[in-house]
């Protein structure tokens, strides 16, 4: 677990008590800040207090010294309005943040260069996070992953100048962490999604643009930014960011499309130079490799190529991490195969691109059983 000093001696309110919330209570009270804790339901009230936390109703206490709000990030916090709790933080000067904030305040306050890559985009972003982290770990370095993905970022262990955060990102996540600033800030993709947390709901296209300016944040103030050129949002951060960086990746799946690292069939390629000055590194096949099919997969390789020639791994090391990663679970998933049929479970298709991409991995003969809200 990470300690938190940033806020020793300090009041701070923790609203939402899943894992990540009982984390940065836990984290908080270890660097020796008073803590108080809400939930709008009973669960989250019944773990905190049987760890032992302060558990008070902030809609009724006294919000006198109370800091900061660290908040879920599925606590609305503008759209379609703000919570309860958020209007109550603002009347009184609390400064909302979210966890993955205290982990970046930590590690300015410890270890300010220790390298954290962070993931974010509309689909994607969880098959790049668990790629990345294998093939760094499968090359025999030091990795932390967590976020928006499997463990909350507050029990990892430590930054540090020998360990690499992978962190998935997520917009709501984002909007929280105003001192965001990894080592490598990954941005694979822009469609519309969860614009009714971003925007007004009569205002569709603001909402879009609020959603692209917050997913820009995470090449904002990176080291390195890696953007795909192959949507048009993404496409237009990477020209504004192309300026400011100086050091940019870009990365396509597209034909004809310049970019640093592409895709074409069933390979990946690297411009010479283009990640950090280094030369001769890849190509890199993912024929045969089950985890890695489709289109939307070659995206997410080019994505995890780019964060491996960054830190420096070989190309043996990489081809070696692509060809072995495991894949997750309800993502392109073989689950099992009765003859001829090979039965994929993708059920972490949650919107209408990701499940178009899905299915485009296989030419024929498909039989789609679905279900859930007709996005």
């Amino acid at each position: 677990m990470i300690r938190i000093t940033t806020f020793a001696g300090r009041r701070v309110a923790v609203f939402g008590l899943g894992g990540s919330g009982l984390a940065a209570a836990h984290s908080l009270r270890d660097g020796d800040a008073t803590v108080v804790c809400w939930d709008d339901g009973a669960a989250g009230r019944a773990a905190a207090q049987a760890a032992g936390f302060t558990v008070e109703d902030l809609s009724t206490a006294d919000w006198s010294g109370i800091e900061a709000v660290v908040l879920a990030p599925g606590v609305p916090l503008t759209h379609p309005e703000p919570h309860w709790i958020v209007r109550m933080a603002q009347a009184v000067g609390a400064e909302i943040i979210g966890d993955i904030e205290l982990f970046f305040r930590q590690r300015a306050a410890d270890c300010p260069d220790a390298p954290v890559v962070c993931i974010t985009g509309t689909n994607g972003k969880s098959t790049t996070t668990a790629l990345i982290a294998h093939i760094l770990a499968a090359a025999g370095r030091d990795v932390q992953m967590g976020g928006n993905i499997g463990k909350a970022i507050l029990t990892l262990e430590p930054p540090s100048m020998d360990r690499i955060h992978v962190i998935e990102i997520s917009s709501f996540q984002i909007d929280l962490t105003p001192s965001l600033k990894p080592t490598v800030g990954v941005l694979m993709n822009l469609t519309p999604d969860h614009l009714d947390r971003h925007g007004p709901g009569d205002d569709l296209n603001l909402a879009m643009r609020n959603y692209a300016e917050i997913k820009e944040r995470v090449i904002a103030h990176a080291g390195h930014g890696v953007v795909s050129l192959d949507d048009a949002s993404s496409s237009a951060i990477a020209a504004r960011q192309s300026k400011r960086l100086g050091r940019e990746v870009t990365m396509s799946v597209r034909a004809g499309v310049a970019a640093d690292v592409t895709a074409k069939g069933d390979e990946v390629r690297v411009r010479d130079g283009a990640l950090g000055g280094l030369t001769d590194f890849g190509p890199f096949s993912l024929a045969g490799i089950g985890t890695l099919r489709g289109a939307h997969n070659a995206q997410n390789a080019c994505a995890a190529v780019a964060v491996a020639g960054l830190f420096k791994l070989t190309s043996a090391a990489t081809q070696q991490g692509l060809r072995s990663y495991p894949g997750l679970p309800h993502r392109m998933e073989e689950v099992g195969r009765v003859g001829a049929v090979l039965f994929i479970n993708d059920s972490k298709a949650t919107n209408a691109d990701s499940t178009e991409k899905a299915l485009s991995a296989f030419a024929s003969d498909i039989y789609w059983i679905l279900g859930g809200k007709p996005k």
